[in-house]
């Protein structure tokens, strides 16, 4: 016998889907009993918020939708934040919410709103489950959450849908496969050839786009091959290998990495937009050149965001569009003959080295990057550190720093490491985050401890809102409302189950953090550091 919450579990099952992140309620037990039934291992959670940003972090490791489970009313309203992140941030992420039928939802109200109506505004598309159509229902969900730029799909599941015996016709299988779209041929791409082909400085910048589509290699290849000096997005870190002459780092959000690299892209005269989404950008990169500037803006999707323009737009995936360009331009063409992308690479590594008093949150990423293996991945929840640990932190790959780079939100660091080393379970995983963004989500420490996973967190503890306390002083406003208490990170780590220790030292931190590679359970690094500690620090 087959439910209607089988045919649901089973495409996903179909689409790779191996985990779904949540919290139960009465509503979606038969949604629960089927995924698990169909291989999908539940994950039970402290908060929707920390699940969906788990199955993100799944994502991320294994490249299926991620899953994420919440019953009705409260459950659903709980999740608002991380959907909203997953539209911004292009996560494919199936969210399945239970709901009562409609009939009973007329003349009862307890916990009853409109699912849908809440949900529209922040979702590719938003589904009411009906029998007789769970299949094609499950193939469109997927098919929008993975097409173009990826995004959540919400799918609202009344309860006797879920629990219905149904003889509908199904597949296990999820049909669909976006197809990677090359450029059209016509004056566009023709203009586009001529501009490469006698470009003498070009410089490219490479975004979430690029890292969705798996564009990596053909980018690397790319630059290198036309020593192309790269400028990415935070999401776009390691499309290029950061440790390459040409990589000249993330950008966005730091005013001092903005000073060398916008006048070096200014100097450029072919600038390659390639998978570059501007909406990952603070506001001094809106019209970061004139509207006339030689810019050939490679991209999936039709741009709304009014952020720049540029010469001309090519509609297509990144590697396509590269392999035309390459048969338009020599390999031996010179590109930047007076080494300025060089200089500027160096002038980066001078702006963001240790602090020279020895101790302070630059020092404790440059120990950790030194100390951690080069495959580990990273992830930065929002605030001062984010910023600070997205210009010094290399990776030497695609998705080795995730992090809310859209929405920008807090509570994000600690579930995506969480669900990413659940899924790979090879890489080591670190998160960084601010004492206040941990206060988030400590709930989920106990969910850690449950998954017997070795996450290693390392806390920057300067009791204040970092990045909110420098704009109240840079605006001229009285402090108010960023200051607060110390907690006891370490205490609180051991009564989780975990290892947690205080750390105001290099050297310290290099022997306990090297000691946390072989520690089976989560360790978490408390680094004090003073008030102000990121005073012109980015």
């Amino acid at each position: 016998m087959t439910t209607g919450a089988d045919i649901i579990a089973q495409k996903l099952h179909g689409a790779g889907c191996r985990h779904a992140f949540g919290i139960p309620g009465g509503e979606v037990l038969a949604l629960m009993q089927a995924l698990d039934e169909a291989g999908l291992k539940f994950v039970l959670v402290k908060h929707e918020n920390a699940g969906g940003f788990m199955a993100e972090g799944g994502w991320h490791a294994d490249g299926a939708p991620g899953v994420l489970l919440a019953t009705l009313g409260p459950g659903a309203a709980n999740a608002i934040n991380v959907v909203a992140n997953a539209w911004q941030d292009r996560v494919p992420l199936i969210f399945l919410t239970g709901c009562v039928d409609q009939a009973e939802a007329e003349s009862y109200t307890h916990q009853v709103f409109d699912h849908q109506q809440l949900l529209r505004p922040i979702v590719k598309a938003s589904f009411s489950a009906r029998l007789g159509a769970l299949d094609v229902m499950m193939e469109k969900a997927l098919a929008i959450a993975l097409d173009g730029q990826p995004g959540p799909v919400h799918i609202d599941v009344p309860i006797k849908v879920a629990e219905t015996v149904t003889s509908e016709a199904w597949s296990s299988k999820f049909r669909s496969s976006p197809a990677a779209s090359a450029p059209a041929s016509g004056s566009d791409l023709d203009t586009a050839l001529e501009l490469f082909a006698k470009a003498e400085r070009p410089i490219a910048i490479a975004g979430v786009d690029a890292v969705n589509e798996g564009a990596s290699q053909a980018i690397a290849e790319f630059c290198r091959t036309y020593k192309i000096p790269l400028v990415t997005s935070y999401k776009g870190k390691g499309l290029l290998d950061e440790n390459d002459p040409l990589a000249l780092g993330g950008a966005g959000l730091s005013p001092k990495a903005d000073g060398h690299l916008l006048p070096l892209i200014n100097q450029s005269d072919c600038i390659l937009s390639l998978g570059y989404d501007p909406i990952e950008m603070r506001i001094n990169w809106r019209n970061p050149w004139p509207s006339d500037a030689p810019v050939i803006d490679v991209t999936p999707v039709l741009r709304t965001h009014g952020m720049h323009e540029g010469a001309v737009t090519l509609r297509s995936a990144v590697e396509p569009a590269l392999n035309l360009l390459a048969e338009a331009r020599d390999t031996t063409a010179s590109s930047w003959s007076g080494g300025e992308p060089a200089a500027v690479r160096k002038d980066l590594a001078e702006a963001f080295a240790p602090e020279q008093s020895g101790w302070g949150p630059g020092t404790a990423f440059h120990v950790l990057r030194d100390v951690m293996p080069e495959n580990t991945v990273a992830t930065a929840d929002s605030g001062a550190h984010r910023i600070l640990v997205s210009q010094i932190w290399r990776c030497t790959g695609p998705r080795q720093m995730l992090q809310s780079s859209a929405l920008c939100t807090m509570g994000c660091a600690v579930p995506l490491a969480m669900g990413h080393r659940l899924v790979d379970q090879m890489a080591p995983v670190i998160a960084f985050v601010g004492d206040a963004g941990l206060e988030m989500c400590l709930g989920e420490l106990s969910t850690l401890r449950d998954l017997k996973i070795p996450v290693i967190i390392c806390v920057l503890v300067d009791t204040s809102l970092a990045l909110i306390e420098l704009k109240q002083r840079n605006s001229q406003r009285p402090n108010v409302g960023v200051d607060f208490g110390e907690t006891d990170f370490p205490a609180i780590a051991a009564a989780y189950g975990g290892y947690g220790v205080w750390v105001e030292s290099a050297e310290v931190l290099r022997q306990e953090a090297e000691a946390a590679l072989d520690r089976n359970g989560f360790t978490l690094l408390a680094c004090r550091i003073a008030q102000r500690s990121y005073d012109g620090a980015f």
